[in-house]
């Protein structure tokens, strides 16, 4: 029943405050308990993911701080892309699309200057670490849609690499079909859930710094 307790309240300081900026909203989430909102959500999703990541507290406040500049850069970076604010991280969605050619893990020469973009943004940001998540429709057998989404997510992967980002800041996980985030019921939904996702979280570093208070 505890556990039951914390996991509401943490729902609805996330949905429910309005009234305060991004950075207020981290801090509240970390104090609240972040990793019990990490419940509300199926495993492996980047929004259980950074909801469960709060520090919490002065330092996540300074953390979400830093994080609200980072995202504005990054959607001006991309515009097609969807950026969003959550608890003291980023959450970044790109459609598959527009990532790779068509029925192929090979990502489309016209998206490259947008990862390129991105590229740059990230690696201005060093302090933070970045997970890519890929995923698909139903469409298809399981087995190859996990291992489209496996080949898609390495390719992001090795092309930031290849473009500066350190491979330590890197996690990759793929779910082919499994993970929708809309019912498989139409062709624009189906669409939708062509994604590739990434989640932008602080690093130890960033961390120690927000709890000295050094952070810029």
């Amino acid at each position: 029943m505890k556990n039951s307790i914390l996991v509401v309240a943490a729902f609805m300081m996330l949905t429910g405050c309005a009234t305060l900026n991004k950075q207020q909203k981290g801090s509240t989430i970390g104090l609240a308990g972040g990793a019990a909102m990490g419940a509300l959500v199926s495993k492996g999703s980047v929004w259980g993911i950074l909801a469960g990541a709060a520090v919490g507290g002065t330092a996540g406040n300074l953390i979400g701080k830093k994080m609200d500049q980072q995202a504005k850069e990054l959607q001006q970076s991309v515009p097609n892309a969807t950026v969003e604010r959550v608890g003291e991280g980023i959450s970044m969605t790109f459609e598959s699309g527009l990532l790779y050619k068509v029925n192929s893990s090979e990502i489309s020469e016209a998206y490259m200057d947008n990862l390129n973009k991105i590229v740059e943004v990230f690696v201005k940001y060093p302090e933070t670490n970045i997970l890519i998540e890929g995923h698909t429709d139903d469409s298809g057998s399981d087995q190859l849609n996990m291992a489209l989404s496996e080949k898609r997510t390495k390719a992001v992967g090795a092309y930031m690499v290849s473009k500066g980002v350190a491979p330590g800041r890197l996690t990759q996980k793929w779910y082919g079909e499994s993970q929708p985030k809309y019912p498989n019921d139409s062709e624009a939904n189906r669409q939708k859930n062509r994604r590739v996702e990434l989640a932008i979280t602080s690093n130890a570093e960033m961390q120690k710094e927000a709890k000295e208070g050094k952070l810029n």
